[in-house]
């Protein structure tokens, strides 16, 4: 520092002026510089290997006829995407992929937001806990328990369902509800939507959680009723959640084998058939991987346009608090 510097520093200093002092960095942080672009690197690196690279791989062994025990291959080209378009199984399983995704959405997203809304509504916080916690519970047993668990639900002579229908005396709505072709896959839904209910409703009770308290103080000062808050408030606020609830709710139902596998395994004669169970069966029990291939093509398809159409109409209708 100069003579002349510290002159005007003094003067400063005794005129109650505080003088900024320039303090340089001590060196690069982990979330900035050349560390933080090396982790970027890392992180891309990874994702490459073990998310592009198998969607890539996956495209290339669906035009092969591939042999997973011996290793044999025979290119053929898009032959396997011309067979699944007629094959009639494949047709099935599309459409109860999307009866799975529609209902989903309704219960999973819209009834659930409607739910966590009510909870979120009550005065005493005691009870708000209460609640979360009951809806939860089922989420957090395991997928393949509670199959088992609804397969004996489901049973025509002894399970829990038919026996209530009796006692109401609606027995002659008693079906053999996993065994009848019109039934079997709204069964298997049913099942889900109980084991994911909960845990929809938990998250859009977080994000409800974030909405100002004043909002709906002014909005109750002005005479809006419940429905009219729901609507006006916390649906637009929620917006990013109902958004981003509708693209995993969707994705998984296109994706869903556990459910099926466990009850039906895609029976009876392929009525309960799904992508993911399909894909199964031709892949690894009819050992035709390339075929199976081009299902798994079809699946990241549907769940790569359904994501990116809902993140364009959900980021077109943001509103920012």
């Amino acid at each position: 520092m100069t003579a002349s510097e510290n002159q005007h520093g003094g003067k400063a200093a005794a005129s109650g002026l505080a003088i900024p002092v320039r303090r340089e960095a001590a060196g690069p942080s982990l979330f900035g510089g050349s560390l933080s672009f090396r982790w970027v690197v890392a992180g891309l690196i990874l994702l490459i290997w073990f998310v592009y690279y198998p969607i890539i791989d996956n495209f290339i062994v669906s035009t092969k006829k591939q042999d997973i025990f011996t290793g044999e291959t025979e290119f053929i080209g898009l032959d396997n995407y011309r067979r699944l378009l007629g094959d009639p199984i494949v047709w099935t399983a599309i459409v109860n992929n999307t009866l799975y995704a529609v209902i989903s959405v309704i219960f999973q997203v819209f009834a659930a937001f409607v739910l966590a809304a009510l909870i979120e509504g009550l005065d005493a916080e005691g009870w708000r806990r209460f609640w979360r916690a009951v809806y939860f519970v089922p989420s957090a047993i395991s997928i393949t328990v509670t199959g088992l668990l609804f397969y004996f639900i489901y049973q025509p002579d002894i399970g829990l369902l038919n026996s209530g229908l009796a006692q109401l005396g609606l027995a002659s709505w008693a079906r053999p509800w996993l065994g009848d072709e019109q039934t079997t896959i709204y069964a298997i839904i049913a099942m889900s939507q109980w084991q994911g209910f909960g845990y929809s409703t938990l998250l859009f009770a977080i994000a409800i959680q974030k909405i100002p308290r004043e909002l709906y103080d002014a909005a109750i000062m002005d005479g809006a009723g419940t429905w009219r808050r729901l609507w006006s408030i916390t649906f637009p606020l929620t917006r990013e959640m109902t958004g981003l609830m509708v693209i995993v709710t969707v994705a998984g139902a296109f994706q869903v084998f556990n459910e099926v596998m466990v009850m039906t395994a895609g029976g009876p004669n392929n009525s309960s058939q799904v992508l993911g169970t399909w894909l199964y069966q031709q892949g690894f029990i009819e050992n035709d991987f390339g075929y199976g291939a081009a299902i798994a093509a079809v699946i990241f398809a549907i769940t790569l346009v359904t994501g990116f159409v809902q993140l364009w109409y959900t980021r077109r209708r943001r509103v920012e608090l």
